[in-house]
């Protein structure tokens, strides 16, 4: 069985009590898996707590030593864990290894801005007094992460929160804990002291009572989630009653705009799942992007050549398949796929498929899906898709392509989201801050202002000093 991580042992639950974690390409049963209960949280909640008093007070260059470690036996790891993540994940191989080495960027970046958490000294308004602000680390950091990023999400949370200062405790999605397992045994060898960083791996049955812990422990000082726009509020509305910080990454469904002078060679090259298509290069671009879309190898993540692999579990690949179904029933065209590969080496398989004729009454056009399905929507003038991609609350991100730079500038400021690309569809690294707004979430992770989710701002006043 598949430990937990608690206090720096290697432990089971207190019930004895495991879940089974399977390759959703092959249906192979990947292994057993402690199922952490409340109790167990409870008992890594104190381990994180105890750790704070001795971790908060190591100098930033101290705790960068750690997360340099860190870093170097990611990348010299990387086709270990990266097999692990394809395995119980599904993505293919290169994707796994790309993701690795993101999570490894963070340890670096944050390993040298830990050292750059600035206070200030401000002008006071009297004589003989003096005003400064420090940073502080705020205490135990509860994070929550999801199936489709296993390590890449827990390496953005963590290296920040390590940098500065503060230790977890780390619940990783049901899908997907192996690679968090393979994580904490990287964070064990690098020599981080015990207690810093805990693990408690949880099935999905266990996953909201845990939640509602982490919510309303008085020990918890910070939750950081990234995962649905649904659990996001339930944890947001929970957190109220010990009033705690949380920092939240919800839902996306980016609009992907491509005008009328974007480079449709390089607009076809996405990965988004709402595409919106000035009506003059319509054709041409579904024409080019259905061509592209053909060329996709379907597959088990870990064999050569695969672009696309298996839906995560049987829930998604079944909303998938309605998602279609309710866009087809609605009166959207399947141009390519439409319909699940069922001959492959599971029941998981979904063709990429290409829809047009999409309006925004359907689900394609409303949710996230998480799945090789395109939905094309065809507009006419800037104004009419600025409106359609800036309906509803969720406000992740917006991407466009445009070659003319009034217009980008123009609908860069008129998306309302939290982060634009123009002719760029990977906005994600650790330099740059990564959130929405609205409904979206609460703060940023990565560049200089990730830290601020973990840091506590003190103002410190001298007076008497003439």
């Amino acid at each position: 069985m598949n430990p937990a991580y608690i206090n720096g042992v290697w432990s089971f639950s207190k019930k004895q009590d495991s879940f089974p974690v399977f390759d959703p390409a092959t249906d192979e049963n990947l292994g057993l898996v402690a199922n952490c209960t409340v109790e167990d949280a409870q008992s890594a909640i104190l381990a994180a707590n105890s750790a704070f008093l001795q971790w908060s007070k190591l100098t930033p260059k101290e705790r960068a030593s750690f997360l340099h470690k860190i870093k170097e036996e990611l990348l010299l790891q990387q086709s270990y864990i990266a097999n692990i993540l394809s395995r119980e994940n599904g993505k293919p191989l290169p994707e796994a290894m790309g993701e690795v080495g993101f999570a490894a960027s963070f340890f670096e970046w944050f390993a040298e801005e830990g050292r750059r958490a600035y206070g200030e000294h401000i002008p006071a308004p009297s004589v003989g007094k003096q005003i400064v602000t420090v940073r502080e680390p705020a205490g135990v950091v509860a994070v929550i992460t999801p199936w489709n990023f296993p390590i890449g999400m827990i390496a953005r949370k963590v290296a920040a929160l390590l940098a500065a200062g503060c230790t977890c405790v780390v619940k990783p999605a049901e899908d997907t804990p192996l690679t968090a397992i393979a994580f904490a045994k990287i964070v064990e060898k690098c020599g981080i002291p015990n207690g810093v960083f805990n693990l408690i791996p949880t099935s999905r049955e266990n996953a909201p009572s845990i939640g509602k812990l982490f919510a309303e422990s008085a020990d918890i000082s910070v939750i950081s989630f990234t995962g649905s726009t649904v659990v996001g509020k339930q944890l947001y509305l929970m957190a109220g009653s010990s009033v705690k910080r949380i920092a939240l990454e919800l839902g996306g469904n980016a609009p992907f705009i491509v005008f009328n002078q974007a480079d449709l060679a390089l607009a076809t090259c996405v990965s988004a799942n709402r595409i919106f298509v000035q009506k003059e290069i319509h054709d041409a671009f579904v024409d080019n992007f259905v061509a592209e879309t053909n060329k996709l190898k379907v597959g088990r993540g870990h064999d050569q050549g695969v672009n696309v692999g298996p839906i995560i579990n049987n829930r998604q690949f079944e909303r998938i398949v309605d998602l279609v179904y309710d866009a087809v029933n609605q009166g959207a065209h399947v141009v390519t796929g439409g319909k699940a590969l069922p001959n492959l080496s599971s029941q998981r398989f979904y063709a990429p498929t290409v829809l047009t004729k999409v309006t925004k009454e359907m689900r394609a056009f409303k949710e996230e899906i998480f799945g090789p399905v395109a939905a094309i929507i065809q507009f006419q003038t800037e104004e009419e898709v600025l409106q359609l991609a800036n309906e509803g609350n969720i406000r992740l991100a917006g991407y466009f392509y445009t070659n003319d730079l009034r217009q980008a500038w123009r609908v860069a400021r008129n998306l309302k989201v939290g982060m634009v690309g123009i002719n760029d569809s990977l906005v994600s690294t650790c330099e740059a801050p990564f959130g929405g707004v609205r409904q979206s979430g609460v703060g940023k992770e990565g560049s200089k202002h990730g830290l601020d989710e973990y840091t506590n701002l003190k103002l410190i006043s001298f007076g008497g000093l003439n």
